[in-house]
């Protein structure tokens, strides 16, 4: 009997919607939450153990299965869960993949099943409200050192700005939300809820690293960062739709924001050295594989060349992997048609001096 209801969870398995991790997607799950009645991966299913209260989970192929679970497994699964436990998500809210960091993919899952942020709206107003603000902990530019700063979101001004000291009047920096992006970096940073965010001043890229002790303000924040360009987005192009928010592809010195390859001379450096705009082929941007023959003094062989209308950039990767990944993301960039915004982002960097 035992073989028999372990052999009636894996066909489950093969039904459509069973076929990838119900929290991030990743393919072929084997485990499963028998109190929610989904699938899950290896990654996702050690955050619903933290969780007994709300799920409690067992290997697919490895674990005993009675018949009250895999009946109720039977007559759930993930797209059910999904109707009811994604009902109500926002455009502009971050669902994580199986690459992103064990913060995002948390506090998915507590706002899915612990919060039902997604059930029920109102739980949603720490990143829907337009405005926010609180204290993060900010690393100093010159030394390294991380100190409280507050910050504050606000819609109505398309700023985010934080304040040196707590009566001050006048913040630090106002950072335009038109051109502002965040991206989770815990390894960079050094610490489990790092979270980068680079804007632009003076037509210069700078970044700034902040984290919170606690995991769901600092993705509260992320998530209404992410709701204030998406709001900015729809009024400034009413064309635009929340897939037009693109995450970071991020390594080592280099870093892609939207279509901003950007490169630091230390990778928490506040300041990008230099920057090079990468258009669609539509526009006369293409990505090769390896240098130019003529190329001489690079010291790493797995090359790519990045043809813009105006000159070849050249970049050198350490490993092929590496190159794989990079030229599948500057690709991605250069196959996707030009939104109306990022002609005008174009159109600065050919007249920057």
């Amino acid at each position: 009997m035992a073989k028999e209801r372990r052999r009636a969870v894996l066909e489950l398995l093969q039904r459509p919607g069973n076929a990838r991790c119900a929290d991030c997607g990743a393919p072929d799950p084997d485990w499963a939450s028998y109190t929610l009645g989904v699938f899950i991966c290896l990654s996702c299913s050690g955050i619903h153990r933290n969780i007994p209260q709300v799920s409690k989970v067992k290997s697919v192929r490895l674990d005993a299965w009675d018949e009250a679970q895999v009946e109720f497994l039977a007559s759930h699964g993930n797209d059910a869960a999904r109707a009811r436990f994604e009902s109500k998500v926002p455009s502009f809210y971050y669902r994580p993949t199986p690459s992103d960091c064990q913060l995002l993919r948390e506090q998915w899952i507590r706002a899915k099943y612990e919060r039902q942020e997604f059930i029920y709206p109102e739980k949603q107003e720490p990143y829907s409200a337009g405005y926010r603000e609180g204290f993060l902990w900010k690393r100093g530019r010159d030394n390294g050192q991380f100190l409280s700063r507050k910050f504050v979101l606000t819609e109505r001004e398309g700023a985010l700005k934080y304040f040196n000291r707590n009566d001050a009047k006048e913040p630090k920096a106002v950072m335009k939300i038109e051109h502002l992006n965040a991206t989770f970096q815990p390894a960079k940073i050094g610490h489990p809820h790092g979270l980068q965010v680079t804007y632009l001043k003076d037509n210069s890229t700078r970044n700034i690293f902040i984290y919170h002790e606690d995991g769901k303000e600092i993705v509260d924040w992320f998530n209404a960062l992410r709701a204030a360009r998406f709001h900015y987005l729809q009024v400034a192009f009413p064309g635009a739709s929340d897939a037009d928010q693109t995450e970071g592809f991020r390594k080592r010195w280099f870093t892609m924001d939207d279509r901003r390859l950007m490169y630091f001379k230390d990778p928490l450096d506040a300041f990008a050295r230099g920057e090079v705009f990468i258009g669609s082929k539509e526009s006369g941007y293409t990505v090769l594989h390896g240098f130019p023959p003529s190329t001489q003094g690079h010291h790493w062989p797995h090359g790519i060349t990045i043809v813009t209308p105006d000159r070849k950039f050249l970049f050198a990767c350490e490993t092929e992997s590496d190159q794989r990944e990079w030229v599948a993301a500057f690709q991605k960039a250069v196959d996707r048609p030009m939104l109306p915004q990022e002609y005008a982002v174009e159109a600065h960097f050919k007249h920057k001096p």
